[in-house]
Parts: structure tokens; C-alpha cells; sequence
């Protein structure tokens, strides 16, 4: 199956990877090892998993400015995502894949994407390939 989402560039790129999909906001700052890209915030759905090289889809952020300088050092130790994907993209996030060089998008119905999809994010278009891999 494949699905074509349309959203609103924040950073424009390219790049493709296998999704990973949070229902809850991530918050960077004390949430993800800037070191390793695993999320640490305990009692997130996706803590223990890895961000980096992945899409990151999840709602909105959350939390702290200092956020955006995390997600910037992440790319510096190259355990970044390779893009976000949001419903609706919040200033910290947004400030955060500007300065990293992340592509990004928002207005996406996030909640259509899951983990293990194959995702190629194109400027504004979000394509996704369900595979047995996909969580349900």
C-alpha cells in the first residue's frame, strides 16, 4: 500500500527512511540523548528506541528553547533524524531542523503513518510504503 500525504515545508529537503512513529510529543531537551539519538524520557512510547537516521513522526514538540540546540548537536554527532515529520510543528522543533539541516514538514496526519513504513519525504510531500514490518 501506498500512501501520498501533502504538508507544509518547514525545512525544505529530501530524504528516506523507515518511520518512527510516536502518538505523544517529543520533547529534546532531557528527552533524547543528544550523544546516541535514543529517546530517554521515561514513559515515552518510543523510550529506548533510536532516532537517528530515521523519520521522525510524532505530533508537536514540547518543552524547552534549548530543545532546537539538541536537535543541532544530534546532527553534529550524526545521530540525528533524517527528517520530522508533525501534525503541527512548534518554534523549538522548527528552530531545531532549520539549524540542523533536517528536512521537515508539518499539517500531516500523522496519525495515517506507522513505524516500519518506508517513507521518502520530497519537499512538501510525505510518500509512504506499508510494509510487514509496519506496526499496526
Amino acid at each position: 500500500m501506498t500512501l501520498r500525504l501533502q504538508g507544509r515545508v518547514v525545512k525544505e529537503g529530501a530524504a528516506s527512511g523507515r518511520a518512527l512513529v510516536s502518538s505523544e510529543p517529543i520533547g529534546f531537551l532531557g528527552g533524547v540523548d543528544p550523544d546516541s539519538g535514543v529517546v530517554i524520557e521515561p514513559g515515552h512510547p518510543l523510550e529506548g528506541k533510536t532516532v537517528s537516521g530515521r523519520v521522525l513522526v510524532f505530533p508537536t514538540g514540547k518543552g524547552s528553547t534549548v530543545g532546537s540546540y539538541t536537535l543541532y548537536r544530534m546532527a553534529r554527532h550524526g545521530v540525528a533524524p533524517a527528517a520530522i515529520v508533525n501534525a503541527e510543528a512548534d518554534p523549538v522543533v522548527a528552530v531545531g531542523a532549520i539549524i540542523a539541516g533536517i528536512p521537515m514538514v508539518d499539517q500531516i496526519a500523522v496519525s495515517e503513518l506507522r513505524t516500519g513504513d518506508w517513507v521518502d519525504l520530497q519537499g512538501a510531500e510525505v510518500v509512504a510504503r506499508r510494509s510487514r514490518e509496519s506496526g499496526r
